[in-house]
């Protein structure tokens, strides 16, 4: 391990340590954190944001979890435009997690200083995990109401690739935030069971809308929500386009 390697972990360890994290003032009133570092020992552009919120190019390691999942044999995103992020959530039970990304280095910082706010604010996500822990299934990844970004996939219902296939997408809570379309004139809503929160003039926790805080971070740093979309409704998911 080389001097650089070694000091970014340091540094991140450092600075939780001596965070608020781990006082009375913690934004999750002291649950315990487990941050995850083991990706860091092979990189040294690790861009450590806040305790606990850092961003750094894809490992061998996380290459292992994702290849033949949501990194197919088709993939044509190099890994170079890949970034695998470390966040920290508060969960639906009140409890500070720690939470999975890969997404597109553009959107990288974006989302590092979203969710940080997100945290804060402990504005709760039920789950953050790699949608490879769902054998890349989107459906899957929906139904158990998993936030996820990096997918290398088609459109659902379509051939066209997904901003999700370029990691410049993200689904929040999805199973309350379901996604409707109009097939054939005949309303569709996935995932199976989320047809309650389809109907968005109805309250329920966790419901996406334009006066809710994540929709609020999310415009301001240039995303567009699908709740706004005219033909069909995705109140889970947000997108940025990127001008090269």
């Amino acid at each position: 391990m080389n001097n650089k390697k070694i000091l970014c972990i340091v540094t991140a360890a450092a600075i939780l340590v001596s965070s608020p994290l781990f006082s009375n003032a913690a934004p999750a009133k002291n649950a315990n954190i487990e941050v995850t570092t083991t990706s860091m020992n092979q990189n040294n552009d690790c861009i450590i944001y806040q305790p606990g919120f850092f961003y750094e190019s894809i490992t061998d390691e996380i290459k292992q979890r994702i290849n033949g999942l949501s990194y197919k044999e088709d993939c044509t995103v190099p890994y170079e435009d890949l970034r695998y992020l470390n966040v920290l959530y508060v969960d639906f039970n009140g409890k500070s997690q720690t939470g999975e990304l890969i997404c597109n280095k553009a959107i990288a910082q974006d989302l590092v200083e979203i969710f940080y706010e997100l945290y804060q604010a402990q504005y709760p996500i039920d789950k953050i995990k790699l949608i490879d822990e769902y054998n890349a299934d989107d459906d899957l990844s929906c139904l158990e109401d998993n936030t996820s970004c990096f997918n290398y996939r088609v459109v659902s219902g379509s051939t066209s690739l997904s901003k999700h296939a370029l990691g410049l997408a993200i689904d929040i809570n999805p199973f309350y935030n379901p996604y409707v379309t109009y097939p054939n004139g005949k309303i569709r809503i996935t995932p199976p069971g989320s047809e309650a929160y389809a109907n968005r003039e109805a309250a329920f926790p966790h419901k996406i809308h334009k006066n809710d805080l994540c929709y609020q971070l999310f415009t301001a740093h240039g995303f567009t929500w699908g709740g706004n979309w005219k033909s069909l409704k995705d109140y889970q998911h947000f997108q940025k386009s990127i001008t090269k």
